[in-house]
């Protein structure tokens, strides 16, 4: 048995594995090192999740997530891991599960499109190229944040319609002054960005909306998934967002002639057949 545990911008689910399945699953708060310290994530990992994750026999903890820049941050979540559970724990960056959940071990473009996005090439075992994303200030086109941000600016710039706008800030019960000092004060205001993108999905058939929602895509196509070989190889999406706007997604593959063949709204699936098929469980 093993647990696998993939862990995005605010939760991270973990599941007990074996090979007849899924054993047990359960979410908690993200786990990032780059914002928590070892105690910080032992705390979360021992007070949210059950005890039955902790008195089963477990080979072997496989984590993937964001945050991991430099093999400090990897050891972190290691050491707190490995303390917690008293097993090995191995851990990957959330490109490398994207990647494995996606393609297994065939080679192809692998895309996250969440809060976030990112985007790699992946030859079967592991990632050979990746361009930078650059996070929500410089990058992340295509993501739950560059739309929220898009959004957000043309209704404080009074370029949204008005009915959109009206209808954001009497929902949020927010005003512009307070979003200011929300974006430039706060800690994570790509959180607060991305949650927006929930807003826009419920007017989804607007033409603002759509035109927003259409280029903001294709701009993740063309910056991004335009610089790999695109022609010989699949394109695959993985994320919330990416499983919100499938369709969208499928039509700007279509008009730049990219092959788009699988969009996975939870890479979990994909991970735990993909350790299956490494004699892992």
């Amino acid at each position: 048995m093993i647990l696998l545990a993939a862990s995005g911008s605010t939760k991270t689910e973990w599941c007990l594995v074996n090979d007849d399945g899924i054993i047990e699953r359960y979410l908690t708060d993200e786990i990032n090192p780059y914002f928590q310290s070892r105690r910080e994530i032992s705390h979360i990992v021992r007070l949210q999740l059950p005890p039955i994750f902790f008195k089963l026999k477990i080979s072997t903890t496989f984590f993937y997530g964001a945050g991991f820049s430099s093999s400090e941050k990897k050891n972190i979540v290691k050491a707190s891991l490995e303390a917690q559970f008293r097993t090995p724990a191995i851990i990957e960056s959330d490109l490398l599960g994207a990647a494995r959940a996606l393609f297994g071990n065939q080679p192809g473009i692998g895309c996250i499109l969440s809060t976030g996005s990112n985007s790699c090439f992946y030859d079967g075992e592991s990632i050979v190229k990746n361009i930078r994303p650059l996070g929500y200030i410089l990058g992340d086109e295509g993501s739950s944040t560059s739309l929220g941000k898009v959004f957000l600016a043309d209704c404080l710039k009074g370029l949204a319609p008005p009915e959109l706008s009206l209808s954001f800030f009497d929902k949020y019960g927010i005003d512009p002054d307070q979003i200011l000092d929300y974006i430039y004060s706060k800690p994570s205001p790509n959180v607060l960005l991305s949650l927006l993108s929930n807003f826009l999905y419920e007017y989804l058939e607007h033409p603002y909306v759509k035109n927003l929602i259409y280029e903001n895509l294709k701009s993740f196509f063309v910056r991004n998934i335009m610089q790999y070989d695109y022609t010989n190889y699949p394109v695959r999406f993985v994320g919330s967002l990416a499983g919100m706007y499938a369709s969208q997604l499928k039509q700007i593959a279509d008009e730049l002639d990219i092959k788009v063949d699988l969009i996975l709204e939870n890479p979990m699936h994909g991970l735990i057949a993909y350790h299956k098929s490494k004699g892992r469980l």
